[in-house]
């Protein structure tokens, strides 16, 4: 047995027995995961029949869940739930040995660290469950669970050194340019090996028998992630195939079958987001119609309602404004490079906007993969204070194709925008969501709405600000004369933040702006990448 699949099957018997305990501990934190296993021997293709469900009730909740094969005889039923008390459950199914297993369990308040599932909130954020607010700051690595195990848990290591808490990633593995590795397990069984003309083994797949040892990995690693504050943004489909093992290419049939088996296992899971395919226009097998249909199964089988979005190429825009959809993931870098860019896609969708991609970090060829560390940094900064957010990525070539350029595989970082992420959460934790307080007249200057600003200047180099502040606060109170005001000097790539020791006074509003009585100016750093801080003072 190789290294890799003895690590696999080890993390396997370390999931199993966690599940025994959970099971028999009986108390379960909300959010957390409930789970047990029932056993049974059928000739049926237990895959695909809807042999197993549950009905989990509490109070006057009551909720049903899809129970999955995992091989070996073993059927399990996995619930998340959200309220503390007494949950009480029997399952349904059409086997005697599943039909009418009953039991009871605890739900307990969530520890410190659990804040439960994202949701959004306010419109165009996310908060979690417990109401605590969740600022997405994520990164991307496409296909970092089919890698080689030292480099998956070097990713983690990197991950957990980062202040990212979201990541892009695909289920199933990718064949493109810069990504040539084959995974050493696959979600389906072969049903047989075939010569194309070539001369060349193609495998043939059985996709009514998906591999539970693929799927069983997938979950480690997605708990790995939880373990990391980390959420997982999880890519069911994309174009990134081209022939290699046609998984971009199955029947509807199958892909609906793949859909229901997906979401049974992972929608207990607290941290998973649903994106149904990166680049989706480029899947030529599949119309507009096709991602309809994918979008309202997914929706559909997830009892909890995860966030669900679609991604496509460079500009362009699925229908976002669908109900199934909770938040966009845009291809675009065109609204964090113009000012007012982002707050123009805003007030189209009435949604939260993620810009999943506008770009990489990186020294590839491709204009994509060649921002700076600094350019990179900027566009994120670009984005929150359109009131939108921007994901990161990285994509440094210093050998050839057999780099693990993160991006596409994980690993370790070789930029530096990946430093400020840390930074970045921690000045929109403290200033709170943020739009634009003058949409259409200022594009620099955000608002929390409750007497903070920020301010980002990009580019441009200043050698003082005079204080001015726009009388238009969004939606909200507008500041008035005789208010007092600090300033703190942000330097978004060196990561300080410096307090400015003046006190400002406002004074009557004029032409739409409100300046300071006394006409005080702040002094700048003559750099690009500088923003204020400006805060009310009681």
């Amino acid at each position: 047995m190789s290294r890799y699949n003895i690590s696999l099957f080890t993390s396997f018997i370390c999931f199993f027995s966690s599940s025994i305990a959970l099971f028999s501990q009986q108390k379960i934190e909300q959010w957390n995961r409930f789970e047990f296993i029932l056993e049974n021997t059928s000739g049926k293709n237990t895959f695909s029949d809807n042999a197993l469900s549950a009905t989990f009730t509490h109070k006057d909740t009551s909720i049903t869940i899809a129970g999955f094969y995992d091989g070996d005889n073993r059927y399990i039923i996995r619930f998340m739930p959200e309220n503390t008390g007494t949950w009480q459950y029997k399952t349904s199914s059409s086997l005697a040995a599943l039909n009418n297993k009953k039991g009871e369990f605890q739900c307990v308040k969530a520890g410190v660290k659990n804040h439960g599932i994202v949701r959004v909130s306010q419109t165009y954020h996310f908060k979690y469950a417990d109401s605590t607010v969740y600022f997405p700051l994520g990164t991307t690595a496409y296909a970092w669970t089919h890698m080689a195990n030292d480099v998956q848990e070097q990713t983690l290591k990197s991950l957990q050194n980062s202040g990212f808490n979201k990541i892009r990633m695909c289920v199933f593995p990718k064949n493109y340019e810069l990504v040539k590795e084959e995974p050493s397990v696959y979600p389906y069984f072969i049903k047989e090996v075939k010569k194309d003309t070539k001369g060349n083994e193609v495998k043939v797949w059985d996709y009514t028998q998906f591999n539970p040892v693929f799927f069983r990995h997938l979950e480690k690693r997605i708990d790995d992630l939880q373990a990391l504050g980390i959420e997982a943004d999880l890519i069911l489909f994309h174009p990134y195939d081209k022939g290699r093992w046609g998984f971009d290419e199955m029947p509807m049939e199958a892909n609906l079958n793949y859909i229901k088996y997906l979401v049974a296992r992972l929608a207990s899971f607290r941290n998973v987001w649903w994106s149904l395919a990166n680049e989706y226009d480029y899947v030529k097998s599949k119309t507009d119609k096709d991602w309809d249909t994918l979008i309202k199964a997914v929706t559909k089988a997830d009892p909890y309602h995860h966030l669900c979005s679609i991604h496509g190429s460079t500009a362009k825009y699925f229908n976002y404004q669908m109900p199934e959809i909770t938040h966009t993931s845009i291809q675009d870098e065109s609204p964090v490079i113009n000012w007012g860019g982002a707050a123009i896609v805003r007030s189209i969708y009435p949604k939260p906007i993620i810009f999943d991609e506008v770009g990489y970090e990186g020294n590839l060829k491709s204009r994509w993969g060649r921002y700076s560390g600094e350019e990179m940094n900027h566009l994120i900064w670009m984005g929150l204070i359109g009131g939108t957010y921007v994901t990161h990525g990285e994509s440094f070539m210093f050998k050839d194709l057999r780099d693990t350029i993160f991006w596409a595989k994980g690993g370790k970082f070789k930029g530096n925008s990946w430093k400020r992420a840390g930074f970045i959460r921690k000045i929109v934790s403290e200033t709170g969501p943020l739009e634009m307080a003058d949409v259409s007249r200022d594009f620099k200057t955000a608002t929390n709405g409750k007497g903070a600003y920020l301010i980002y200047f990009g580019k441009e180099i200043n050698e003082t600000w005079s204080f001015n502040l726009p009388h238009k606060n969004a939606s909200f109170e507008r500041p008035k004369a005789g208010m007092k005001y600090k300033v703190e000097v942000i330097d978004t790539w060196d990561m300080s933040v410096s307090p400015v020791d003046l006190v400002f006074f406002t004074n009557e509003p004029n032409d739409y702006r409100i300046l300071d009585k006394d006409n005080q100016k702040v002094r700048l750093p003559l750099k690009p990448y500088i923003a204020l801080k400006i805060t009310e003072i009681p």
